[in-house]
This record gives structure tokens, C-alpha cells and sequence, in this order.
């Protein structure tokens, strides 16, 4: 094997580099093709012999920029061959439908989804039609999936706030726990507990007071008691500086 590499070329002693002719030729003649890998874009047959090219099947393609665009957009025609007898297949891009169509060389299979889709003789009207009926379908989907989005918001909330509470009452449960918490809460406890007491307190000297103020008034005979009145006359003193005390019956 090592006597096939050969690592050094013998150059004669008459060798002239300048008698060797430059390699470059002359320039081929026609459009410029650039090479790009493309797929099949749908099931195709070839028209030469009838071999069937599958979806999605690579080829080594030639890229060829066309004059014709439409509305701006560029036409494209690509190059490929036939797997099976090599013949030369041209596919072109129809920016009006989206799509690619079989110029030459095969023939693209009728698929049921392109079916009504394309369709050439389309009067103005009937475009106008159609749009109008898919800006109506868009906004009926638009206003569905906002509602969706709105129940799904809800929904999030919801569970949000559930999550939420089962957090504080957790934290309660821990807290209880805790032997600070606990004095905390005893301390506040004791201090409602004696303001309640103080109030209740003060409450009771008060009514206390007011049975004093009233045990305390001196009744006269002269006065008029009313008729409804049932209490019992009672024992009073009647002060006289000259006779001094004496006690009289009421």
C-alpha cells in the first residue's frame, strides 16, 4: 500500500513550468444555475416513465431566477431529474395560490385538499364574497378564544386564591404552634379581659351611685304624690334648728 502513496513527482531536467497552459476555459454559455437541495412538494409522476416521486423526496436541484414576478414577488423555476431514467423535470413556484406546479417532465397528482382552493375563473364578486365570510369566521374564532382565555384567567384566579389560603391557614397552624405566638396571644388575651373588667366595674359604681342619689331624697307631706304610685311612705328626719331632731312618721 505504501508504494501506491506516491510522495514526490519526478520532474524532468527540460520542464518548463511557462509551456504549461492556463486551466481556465471559457465561459459556458446560457442562464447561471446556483445549486440548492429541494423537496418534492406533493406526490408527482414522471411523464417518461411513470415513476412515482413521493412527498417530501430530495433532490439536488438548479435554482434559475425568472423575469416574470408577481406582484413583486419573484418567479422561480427549478431543475431536477426523474430518480429512475434521469429525466429533466422543471417545477415552477405559483405565489398566487401558495404552492408549486409541474411546468415539464411530470405530472402533480390531484389531492382532494387543493380541490376548490384554486380556483382560476374566481370572479371579483365571488372574491369579495369569500373574504368577507373569512373575516366573519376569523372574528367569531377571535371572540371564542377570548372567551376561552377569560374563563381560563378565572379559572387561574380561583385557584390562585384557593392555593392562597391553604397557605395562610398552614402558616396559622404553625404559628399555633409556637410557644412566642402563644404569649403573645395570652398577653392580648389578659389585657381584653381586664378592659372588660374595668368597664364592668365601672358600670356597677355607677348604678351604685345612682341607688344612693335616689335613697337620698327627703319626701315632704305637702307634696302631691301620683295616684299610680304604691310605695310605702318612709321614716324620715326633718331638721329644726329650735326643737332640735325629732323623728316623724311620713
Amino acid at each position: 500500500m505504501s508504494e501506491r502513496k506516491v510522495t514526490s513527482k519526478y520532474y524532468p531536467a527540460d520542464f518548463d513550468y511557462r509551456q504549461i497552459p492556463r486551466g481556465r476555459g471559457p465561459k459556458k454559455a446560457g442562464p447561471e444555475f446556483a445549486g440548492v437541495t429541494f423537496m418534492a412538494p406533493s406526490k408527482m409522476g414522471c411523464t417518461k416513465c411513470s415513476e412515482w416521486i413521493g412527498k417530501g423526496r430530495k433532490f439536488n436541484a438548479k435554482k434559475e431566477r425568472l423575469d416574470e414576478t408577481y406582484f413583486g414577488i419573484q418567479i422561480i423555476r427549478l431543475h431536477i431529474k426523474c430518480p429512475r431514467c434521469s429525466a429533466g423535470i422543471s417545477i415552477e413556484t405559483d405565489p398566487k395560490n401558495t404552492d408549486y406546479r409541474c411546468e415539464s417532465g411530470a405530472k402533480r397528482s390531484t389531492e382532494s385538499w387543493r380541490l376548490g382552493v384554486v380556483n382560476e375563473a374566481e370572479t371579483h364578486e365571488q372574491r369579495l364574497v369569500r373574504l368577507q365570510k373569512e373575516d366573519k369566521e376569523m372574528e367569531a374564532q377571535e371572540a371564542m378564544d377570548m372567551l376561552k382565555a377569560r374563563v381560563i384567567s378565572v379559572h387561574r384566579e380561583i385557584s390562585v386564591a384557593d392555593a392562597l389560603n391553604m397557605i395562610f391557614a398552614r402558616n396559622e397552624r404553625q404559628d399555633s404552634r409556637r410557644p412566642e405566638v402563644n404569649k403573645q396571644r395570652t398577653r392580648e388575651e389578659e389585657k381584653e379581659k381586664e378592659e372588660e373588667d374595668a368597664a364592668a366595674l365601672a358600670r356597677a359604681l355607677e348604678m351604685e351611685r345612682l341607688k344612693i342619689a335616689e335613697e337620698d331624697v327627703v319626701v315632704d307631706d305637702n307634696v302631691s304624690l301620683p295616684l299610680f304610685s304604691a310605695r310605702k311612705p318612709r321614716r324620715v328626719f326633718e331638721r329644726n334648728p329650735s326643737k332640735g331632731h325629732r323623728l316623724e312618721d311620713g
